[in-house]
């Protein structure tokens, strides 16, 4: 990722309310890119994206099925490159709500990749989903970029759909051999499982373990502590996003294809390890096991081989031990009453000085 690339660069990123588009809009807005954004509001209290008020920021609200919202905005922002980050992002709520699920995080990445057909400005489309894309049979293989899209639950299958749409409209839309086709270049991004300062969502493990910890009651109950997942900090998936942004731009031969990015391959850690590390970081707080059988089917296993995004120059940076530091250092300060964005600044340029040191 070369800083100096996005120095007023045009950029849209949807779904910008969100954790990760929080952080990404934030490291766009450092480097110095035009950044506008699309999203519904802010869920919850607090979220990250009020926490950073970033000045300047052009913040469209609205939903990324809009597709005459889409145009307005593509019209008036003029972005050079897209980042699809809009979606219904957790496993157990698509349960209770499928059909918003599978319309949100389907119909939502068609409607976005179907503005961009009539945009004249846009170049370049990172369309983000999930390492939960692929068809999750749990026999230890780490998953590689060809193996099938599938998904037991709601949301697991809306990513695998999502990523079929990606392939169809390029190749129908974007490629060189469609019918007037448009330039621009699209690529797919899966991750691993994200943690880091600022992820205030319900229902999700280490906010889960702040609010227990640093809370009233003191604890935390968890389940399903030995499902094993690829952790990483949310500045690693970004780092890939914005290499294979700029490779999209520069034309890179099989950039425009589907991209893992997750931990090296053997460093999958169980939720009980995480929960407990983060109660050590943060320095109080205790576990309990919910003694409950799980009331809704989560995959136990899942690893990524993120071999491929090699070619992008891309690896890990920061081990789980850094992660784990960074991630509880960031919410003991913030709740000691330090700024969000500063928190938030500090980490990126770490991060940033720390990928120069191991390029």
């Amino acid at each position: 990722m070369e800083p100096g690339f996005w120095k007023g660069r045009r950029v849209l990123v949807t779904g910008h309310t969100g954790f990760k588009g929080a952080w990404l809009s934030l490291w766009l807005h450092s480097l110095g890119a035009n950044v506008s954004g699309l999203s519904l509001g802010p869920v919850g209290d607090p979220d990250l994206w009020s926490q950073l008020d970033l000045p300047g920021f052009a913040h469209h609200q609205g939903d990324v099925r809009n597709s005459a919202l889409l145009d307005r905005i593509l019209q008036d922002e003029r972005p050079e490159i897209v980042f699809h980050l809009a979606a219904q992002s957790l496993v157990r709520p698509s349960y209770a709500d499928p059909l918003e699920t599978f319309s949100t995080n389907i119909m939502g990445t068609a409607t976005v990749l179907d503005a961009m057909t009539r945009s004249q400005d846009v170049r370049a489309g990172v369309m983000v989903t999930s390492d939960k894309c692929y068809e999750n049979r749990e026999r230890g293989d780490a998953y590689v970029e060809t193996d099938p899209m599938g998904g037991h639950d709601p949301y697991s299958a809306s990513k695998g759909c999502a990523e079929l749409v990606t392939a169809s409209m390029r190749r129908s839309f974007f490629s060189a051999r469609a019918k007037d086709g448009h330039g621009a270049a699209i690529a797919s991004g899966r991750a691993g499982n994200v943690i880091g300062g600022g992820d205030w969502s319900q229902d999700r493990l280490v906010p889960d373990i702040v609010r227990g910890c640093l809370g009233r009651a003191g604890h935390v109950v968890i389940r399903s502590p030995r499902s094993v997942r690829p952790w990483q900090h949310v500045l690693e998936p970004l780092n890939g996003y914005l290499s294979l942004a700029q490779a999209l731009i520069d034309g890179q031969e099989g950039a425009e294809s589907g991209w893992n990015f997750g931990p090296d391959s053997g460093t999958e850690r169980p939720v009980i390890d995480v929960a407990e590390a983060i109660v050590a970081a943060l320095g109080r707080g205790r576990i309990d096991i919910s003694e409950e059988q799980a009331d809704l089917h989560e995959a136990k296993l899942l690893s990524l081989n993120s071999t491929k995004a090699r070619a992008l120059g891309w690896a890990p940076v920061w081990g789980f031990e850094e992660t784990i530091a960074q991630t509880a250092s960031w919410y003991a300060r913030n709740a000691s009453g330090e700024s969000a964005q500063a928190l938030c600044r500090e980490q990126i340029e770490q991060f940033t000085n720390d990928l120069g040191a191991t390029s």
